[in-house]
C-alpha cells in the first residue's frame, strides 16, 4: 500500500492523490491548477502516472481544483469508473463543460492572435474540449450516499462523508486490505466553515490511521460569521450612498447562492433596500443555482425546510440572471444603485474582468471580496493594494474601496481545522496539503500526537 502527491502539494489548486493497494490504482481527485503562467504549463504537463492504468477516481467535490483535470484524463486514456455525490456529479458537469469551453475559446483566440487562423496553418488546440468533458462525464458511475461504505474493489471500502464545503462535497474515508494488512485513511477534501445557514457541519469518523488533510487557512482565523454578514450589508449600503455600484467577483458553487441568500435576508430584516437591482451574471452560476435548488437534501434543517414549504431562499426582489454576453456587457451602462455579481471568484477570466475594468477607476464603487484568491490573481494584487492591475493589457488605476470579509469563506479556519483534526482518534501519521507552504507550516506545527509530513510534488509514502 502506498499513497503518492500528484497535486495541491505546498499549493492550494490542482488536488490529485494517488492510492495504490492490492493491485488496485485510486485517484482521490484530479483538478487544474489556477493562477497564471505557471499553473497553464503544469496543467499540461504528464499526470506523473499513466492515466490507462488508473481504475477508479473517488471526487471529492466539484470545485475546478477538485475536477477540472478530469476531461484531460479520460483524453490521456482514462477509462475506469468516476464515483461521487449526486449532487457533485451535477455540478462537475456543469464545471467541466465550461472549463472545457474556455479552453476551446483561448485556443481560437491564441490562434487568432498568433496567425494560425490562415489556411493549411496547424490550429493551436486546447488542454482538452468539449468532447473530452462529455467522455469524461460518461465515465461517472455508482453514486454515493453519505455514511454508506462502497467496496470499490476486494479489500477497498470508500465512504463519502459530509464535508460541509459546498452542495456534495465529501470527505473520503478509505478502508484498504492488502497481504493482512488494513489501513484506514481519511481524505478531508476542502472542509467547510462551520455554524453557516445553508449547508451541514463537516463530519468525521470516530477513528483512523492516516489523514490527508486541506490547510487552506491553516495560518489563520476567519472574522465571526455574523459580523461579516453585518459589514457586507455596511459595504453594500455605503458604496450606493455614495452612488456606485458593488462588484463582487463570485465563485459558481456555493459562495453565488450564499451571497444571494444573505441578500434577501439583508432586504427581509431591513437591513438592504428592496429596491436594488442585482445581476447574477454568470451563466454557470445561474446553472449552478438551479442546481441547487434540486438538492435540498444537502442543506442544513433549516434552509431544507424552507424548500419544503415551497419558499426558495435564493430569491429576492431585483435580481436578474444574465446568461447572454449582450446582457452582460449592458450592466455596465448602470451608474450606480447596482450590485454585481461575475466570475471567476479570482478574477483569473470571465465576465467580472469586464466589470472590473469598468468600475476600479470609479471612487464611489466597490469591490467585495468574499473568497480566498491564490497568489498570482488578479483577486490577490487587489486585496494586497496594487494601486493599478493589468486587464486586457490595459493598466486600470485602482480607486474603488476594496473589501475583504473572508468570514463568508467556504473552507474552515485554523481553529476548525484543529478541531476537526482533534475528534479523530488513533492518527498516526497527518499528510498536509492543499495549502500555500506557510500557512502549512504554522499549521503542522500546531498537530500533536501525529507524525506530520508536508509532501512535495510526485513524492510517495508507504503505508
Amino acid at each position: 500500500m502506498k499513497i503518492s502527491f500528484k497535486g495541491a502539494d505546498r499549493g492550494v489548486t490542482g488536488s490529485c492523490h494517488l492510492v495504490e493497494c492490492a493491485g488496485y490504482r485510486i485517484l482521490i481527485d484530479c483538478g487544474l491548477y489556477q493562477g497564471g503562467r505557471e499553473a497553464e504549463e503544469a496543467n499540461a504537463r504528464s499526470f506523473g502516472f499513466d492515466p490507462k492504468e488508473i481504475d477508479c477516481v473517488l471526487l471529492t467535490h466539484a470545485h475546478l481544483d477538485h475536477c477540472g483535470r478530469l476531461p484531460l484524463l479520460a483524453k490521456r486514456g482514462f477509462k475506469g469508473e468516476i464515483v461521487t455525490t449526486a449532487a457533485t456529479r451535477e455540478l462537475a458537469r456543469l464545471v467541466m463543460v465550461d472549463a472545457a469551453h474556455i479552453q476551446e475559446e483561448e485556443a481560437r483566440k491564441q490562434a487568432l492572435r498568433s496567425g494560425h487562423h490562415r489556411r493549411h496553418s496547424a490550429p493551436d488546440t486546447p488542454l482538452y474540449s468539449i468532447l473530452d468533458a462529455f467522455n469524461a462525464l460518461g465515465l461517472f458511475g455508482r453514486i454515493a450516499s453519505y455514511d454508506s461504505p462502497i467496496e470499490i474493489a476486494q479489500g477497498i471500502r470508500a465512504t463519502f462523508m459530509d464535508a460541509g464545503h459546498i452542495l456534495g462535497s465529501a470527505s473520503i474515508f478509505l478502508e484498504l486490505e492488502e497481504n493482512g494488512k488494513t489501513q484506514r485513511v481519511l481524505f478531508s477534501g476542502d472542509l467547510g466553515n462551520s455554524g453557516r445557514p445553508l449547508l451541514r457541519d463537516p463530519a468525521t469518523p470516530v477513528s483512523a490511521d492516516v489523514v490527508v488533510m486541506e490547510t487552506t487557512y491553516g495560518d489563520r482565523l476567519h472574522k465571526p460569521f455574523q459580523p461579516s454578514v453585518e459589514e457586507f450589508y455596511e459595504a453594500v449600503t455605503d458604496t450606493f450612498k455614495r452612488g456606485g455600484n458593488v462588484v463582487i467577483p463570485t465563485f459558481a458553487l456555493e459562495r453565488a447562492q450564499e451571497v444571494l441568500y444573505f441578500l434577501r435576508e439583508g432586504m427581509e430584516l431591513g437591513k438592504l433596500s428592496r429596491s436594488m437591482q442585482v445581476f447574477l451574471d454568470s451563466p454557470m452560476a445561474i446553472s449552478a443555482t438551479e442546481i441547487f435548488e434540486r438538492h435540498p437534501e444537502c442543506y442544513e434543517s433549516s434552509t431544507a425546510e424552507q424548500f419544503l414549504e415551497g419558499r426558495d431562499p435564493f430569491h429576492l426582489p431585483g435580481l436578474h440572471f444574465t446568461r447572454e454576453s449582450t446582457e452582460s456587457m449592458a450592466i455596465n451602462q448602470i451608474g450606480g444603485g447596482a450590485i454585481i455579481m461575475a466570475g471567476s471568484g479570482m478574477c483569473t477570466g470571465g465576465r467580472i474582468k469586464h466589470h472590473l475594468k469598468h468600475n476600479l477607476a470609479r471612487h464611489d464603487s466597490s469591490v467585495i471580496f468574499v473568497g480566498f484568491a491564490a497568489t498570482g490573481t488578479l483577486a490577490r494584487q487587489l486585496i494586497d493594494g496594487e494601486k493599478t492591475v493589468r486587464i486586457f493589457n490595459e493598466e486600470i488605476a485602482v480607486h474603488a474601496k476594496i473589501h475583504t470579509i473572508n468570514g463568508f469563506s467556504a473552507h474552515a479556519d485554523q481553529a476548525e481545522l484543529l478541531a476537526w483534526h482533534g475528534r479523530i482518534k488513533g492518527v498516526a501519521r497527518t499528510f498536509l496539503v492543499h495549502g500555500e507552504e506557510l500557512a502549512m507550516s504554522n499549521f503542522a506545527a500546531l498537530l500533536k500526537d501525529t507524525k506530520v509530513e508536508m509532501p512535495k510534488l510526485d513524492q510517495v509514502f508507504e503505508l
